[in-house]
């Protein structure tokens, strides 16, 4: 039996959160990362970017940690839900790299503090605004994931591309046709069903 590491093992699951959005941009162009798919214009350079302020928050002023840079989406003055999307003149690479400077922050956060070191979440309700990393790590393993599976579907509409990670598809065996054929079998037994 392996021994639990609590700490390690939560580090894990957010890393593999991070891993699995980031892979999601690998090998599309510029248009493509930031192509708004839902009516809601969610696109992937957009979900990483706001990862990337979800960490910062959480990991940096809830636990007093100044990052030392203020990204332009999260100041005062930025514009409404300016964090779900990266401007013409916002590189890819600088929202990557930005994603990467909060990551060494928000990892440093994690191996400094106790998982029951306490912090408060400002733009949380006072009944539950004071918390520990443990809940932290917690709530940001959650919102990584979900925002990984929006990318999901966000890649999957732009090419196909579908799976956990590039080495790790997680799907079932089945070329195009084969794709094809349950995508119609599921549609024929929703219309049947509906």
């Amino acid at each position: 039996m392996t021994a639990s590491q609590p700490k390690a093992d939560l580090q894990h699951y957010l890393q593999s959160a991070r891993d699995a959005l980031l892979w999601k941009l690998e090998g599309l162009s510029e248009y493509d990362v930031r192509r708004p798919l839902t009516p809601t214009g969610t696109n992937l350079l957009g979900l990483v970017k706001h990862a990337a302020g979800v960490e910062l928050g959480y990991f940096g002023e809830t636990f007093l940690r100044p990052f030392g840079e203020t990204p332009p989406a999260y100041g005062d003055d930025a514009e409404e839900n300016q964090d779900m999307w990266a401007s013409a003149d916002e590189s890819r690479e600088d929202i990557l790299a930005l994603y990467r400077r909060v990551a060494e922050h928000a990892d440093a956060t994690i191996a400094e503090l106790p998982l029951d070191a306490v912090g408060h979440v400002r733009w949380w309700p006072d009944e539950r605004s004071r918390v520990t990393l443990h809940q932290i790590l917690v709530h940001v393993i959650s919102d990584l994931q979900r925002h990984a599976g929006h990318a999901d579907i966000v890649r999957e509409l732009i090419d196909g591309t579908v799976g956990l990670r590039s080495a790790a598809g997680n799907m079932p065996p089945g070329d195009r046709v084969w794709w094809e054929e349950y995508r119609q079998r599921l549609e024929q037994v929703a219309r049947e069903a509906g």
